[in-house]
This record gives C-alpha cells, sequence and structure tokens, in this order.
C-alpha cells in the first residue's frame, strides 16, 4: 500500500482561525483559542494520521506589521515555515475585507515554492453572496492551488480540505522514510 506524506503549513493574520482549525482537525485542544491576538506565540505542530496519510500540520503566531522584538520573532517564526513545508494553508476570515495584512502575506506567497491553498474561514459569518464576492477578491490577488470555504468552529467543508491536501501529499511507500517524517520534530505526542 502506498502511505502519503507531508508537512503543512498554516499561516494568516491574527484571529483569522488557524488554531480553531488544527484543534478541529486533531479532535482536541491542542493549540490555544482566544479573541486575543498574538495568542499562539510558537509553532505548533499537530499530526494526523489515517491508514493512508499522515499529515503535519504546523499552527504559525498571526502575521502582522511587528511593534517589538517578540512581534518580530512571531512574524520571522511564522515566515520560516515556508522552507520547511510541503502546502501551505493561507487563512483569510471570511467576515473581513483583503487589508494590507493579507497583500503583504500575498507578495510573500507568491515566491514560494509550494502550493498554497486559500481557505476562507468563517463562512458561518456571512451570507453566500458576501463569501463569493471574498473569493474572487483574493482569486484576483494570486493563483491558488484550491480556494476552500470553512467554519473551523463548527467543521463544515474541514474534512473536504483534508481530503484535498491527502490528494497534494507526497507518496512514501517506505515505513522507515515514514518514521523519519514523524521524528524530525520531536512531535511524537501529538500523534492521532
Amino acid at each position: 500500500m502506498t502511505f502519503k506524506s507531508g508537512f503543512v503549513a498554516i499561516l494568516g493574520r491574527p484571529n483569522v482561525g488557524k488554531s480553531t482549525f488544527l484543534n478541529h482537525v486533531m479532535g482536541q485542544k491542542i493549540a490555544i483559542m482566544s479573541d486575543k491576538a498574538q495568542t499562539t506565540r510558537n509553532k505548533i505542530m499537530g499530526i494526523y494520521t489515517t491508514d493512508k496519510e499522515q499529515i503535519v500540520f504546523i499552527d504559525t503566531p498571526g502575521i502582522h506589521k511587528p511593534k517589538t522584538a517578540l512581534g518580530d520573532f512571531m512574524v520571522e517564526s511564522a515566515y520560516s515555515t515556508l522552507r520547511e513545508v510541503d502546502t501551505v494553508l493561507f487563512m483569510v476570515p471570511a467576515d473581513e475585507a483583503r487589508g494590507k495584512g493579507d497583500d503583504m502575506i500575498i507578495e510573500r506567497l507568491k515566491a514560494a515554492k509550494v502550493p498554497v491553498i486559500l481557505v476562507v474561514n468563517k463562512i458561518d459569518k456571512v451570507h453566500p453572496d458576501q463569501l463569493l464576492a471574498q473569493i474572487d477578491d483574493f482569486r484576483n490577488q494570486m493563483d491558488f492551488k484550491e480556494i476552500v470555504p470553512i467554519s473551523a468552529l463548527q467543521g463544515n467543508n474541514v474534512s473536504r480540505l483534508v481530503d484535498i491536501l491527502s490528494e497534494i501529499l507526497r507518496k512514501v511507500s517506505n515505513i522507515s522514510l515514514r518514521i523519519k517524517l514523524l521524528t524530525i520534530q520531536s512531535v511524537s505526542w501529538f500523534l492521532k
């Protein structure tokens, strides 16, 4: 049987639902969730494993215009994942218009050498017409591999996003390589 595996970064501005998404996929709370910006200060990893695939999700600090040394560290930590992953989920909120922060992230993502999936989160907070306008606006900014609207809080369309990621992942037929992928970072306590 062919097994698929890969690393997926979750990037976006603060409070777009990155940690909520990770917690939903993992089926338990492994990343703190708060309305307060910059709650996630370091990268948090969660490993989603089934009989067919293993996806290492990396929840990153929210990308913002830093005003302190800690802010600089957090933003650089988030951007550094672009060099470490196979796919990027760029998460944006459905209930907020694209802003300068999104544009700044998009410029960095255009240079990424991996597929970028636009994830429009919080679809439960907007009318479908508003959602379509939001998707069209982002589609005009960058050529995304996929665009997936979800509600991480309610779980709407999250399984579809995981299925899309599974299709993109690289095939790994050697069990020792699979174990090596898992142990590159000491994150085995998140194994589901």
